[in-house]
């Protein structure tokens, strides 16, 4: 006989066990739609929140790997065919979309204060700037990011080329973006992708794959805070010398310039420390070993004006400073903090003042200090997509193949061949791993001729790599993708030239 304590255990597992049950496994094909509202640039509306996972198809049919979105449309919309679609990929290579998803253009944010600094209970809010109002969102985790997985998950049997590479990333994502978009009738839609850093390589190539492999046409690609591989792994006077504007900005954030730059705004001193880095320090370091004395110390001495550091560090360094250097070194005598990477308003703290690069990035702890818990409670409490599989923040796509990466040049041509292409630049004047400038400098030379430099654009932010976490900056970035999207429909006009 059954105990009664043991039938009611049988009775609740059978009530509600099935419902709670997990498995260690993700399912290749499923999805989990949830009803929100949201309020948003003074509008409130409703949204459709669809959580899921869509199979990546070989040639021959079979799932090969699934991938993991969230895919948010604005309810009551007359002609989706007309609304926009906003695709979007963080980068790495190897980091899940929750960064932007949890933190930008999507319907919920991040519990930080306004500077974008973590605070408790760790969680998620309501963000009145999404740009859901206007377009509908995708947020894509590419294989082994979220919940992404190969199939199988490991062993022999997965084909690791076929997914860890910049041609191979943006390869299969043009091959499933076009089941995603197939599935889910927006074929007719304007359509744009957005990319953050490595993102950014990744959106670039996007643009010709998807119109020359699926023969899908975009209206438009954003570039935040875009990684530009060939100048920040060449090395080099240009590489080099491109980091003086950002050493300003850092420099003037912390108050370390002299009174006399320090006493001006941001947005007075940075064109200075660009016409300086573009006109005499990139010729200056070209001269290498073969510099005068003369010509060196007026440099250096210029450099310091710019920096905040001293001109015999900068003169050590034969004019070029690292920026591992200037991360511990510009605050050394002036509190002792090391300053962060990707966003150098944050500080932090070394074993000890002496070194050459910072114990630890105090920016990227803060944010997984914050992201980590606020995706793994929203998408499990909010969303309703519970599993035990683990989200990988950071997911293992290594060894990454970096071989022909020809796509700033493949960007160039997409949008010669489809003349209702535009790209916007977004970056942080405080980021320190891709700076504004190189993303200047990166837009400089996508189109030698200068003929389509009226469909680019660039915007500044007073915040880091994910500028999107200052409050001010939040608003405003949403606002420029608002207007960047609003000014690119084409309203009937045909594409041509």
């Amino acid at each position: 006989m059954i105990k009664k304590n043991s039938l009611l255990l049988l009775v609740f597992l059978m009530l509600f066990g099935a419902a709670e049950a997990q498995e260690r496994k993700i399912p290749t094909d499923t999805i989990v739609v949830t009803k929100h509202s949201v309020t948003a640039n003074g509008t409130s509306f409703s949204y459709t929140a669809q959580t899921g996972m869509l199979p990546l198809w070989d040639e021959l049919g079979a799932p090969i790997a699934t991938l993991n979105y969230t895919y948010y449309t604005r309810d009551n919309i007359k002609n989706r065919a007309e609304r926009p679609l906003l695709i979007s990929f963080n980068g790495g290579p190897g980091s899940a979309s929750v960064w932007m998803q949890l933190a930008y253009t999507g319907p919920r944010i991040l519990n930080i204060d306004d500077e974008g600094y973590p605070v408790q209970p760790y969680g998620v809010k309501e963000n009145p700037y999404t740009i859901l109002d206007i377009a509908d969102i995708v947020y894509v985790n590419p294989v082994n990011t979220g919940y992404s997985r190969t199939i199988p998950e490991s062993g022999k049997d997965v084909d690791r080329s076929k997914f860890f590479g910049i041609n191979a990333d943006i390869k299969y994502l043009a091959e499933w973006l076009n089941t995603f978009v197939t599935r889910n009738n927006r074929w007719q839609s304007p359509k744009y992708i957005v990319g953050e850093s490595y993102g950014g390589t990744r959106v670039a190539g996007l643009a010709l794959a998807l119109q020359n492999q699926q023969w899908m046409y975009l209206n438009g690609v954003i570039m935040v805070s875009p990684a530009d591989y060939k100048v920040l792994r060449t090395g080099g006077p240009v590489s080099e010398a491109l980091n003086l504007p950002y050493y300003t900005a850092a420099a003037w954030y912390h108050k370390a310039l002299n009174p006399d730059l320090q006493e001006k705004d941001l947005s007075e001193i940075l064109p200075e420390s660009e016409a300086y880095t573009i006109n005499t320090l990139i010729p200056a370091l070209a001269k290498g070993g073969f510099i005068s004395e003369a010509e060196k110390n007026d440099v250096a001495t210029k450099m310091a004006h710019f920096s905040g550091l001293s001109k015999k560090e900068i003169l050590d360094h034969n004019l070029s400073v690292p920026t591992k250097y200037f991360w511990k070194a510009l605050l050394r005598d002036k509190g002792g903090y090391n300053i962060g990477r990707l966003d150098s308003r944050y500080l932090g703290i070394d074993r000890q003042l002496a070194g050459n690069s910072p114990d630890y990035s105090a920016e990227l702890t803060s944010w997984l200090h914050s992201f980590t818990p606020a995706i793994n409670y929203y998408l499990q409490e909010e969303l309703k997509f519970r599993t035990d599989v683990k989200y990988n923040m950071f997911g293992n796509v290594h060894p990454w193949n970096n071989e022909n990466d020809n796509t700033l040049d493949n960007l160039r041509q997409a949008m010669a061949q489809n003349p209702y292409l535009h790209v916007l630049y977004q970056a942080g004047y405080y980021d320190g791993a891709t700076t504004y400038f190189n993303s200047k400098y990166s837009m400089w030379q996508v189109d030698p001729s200068g003929r389509l430099k009226d469909r680019f654009s660039f915007k500044g932010y007073r915040s880091g790599h994910m500028m999107y976490l200052r409050k001010e900056d939040l608003k405003q970035a949403n606002d420029d993708i608002r207007i960047f999207i609003k000014n690119t429909l084409t309203n009937g006009k045909p594409a041509k030239y």
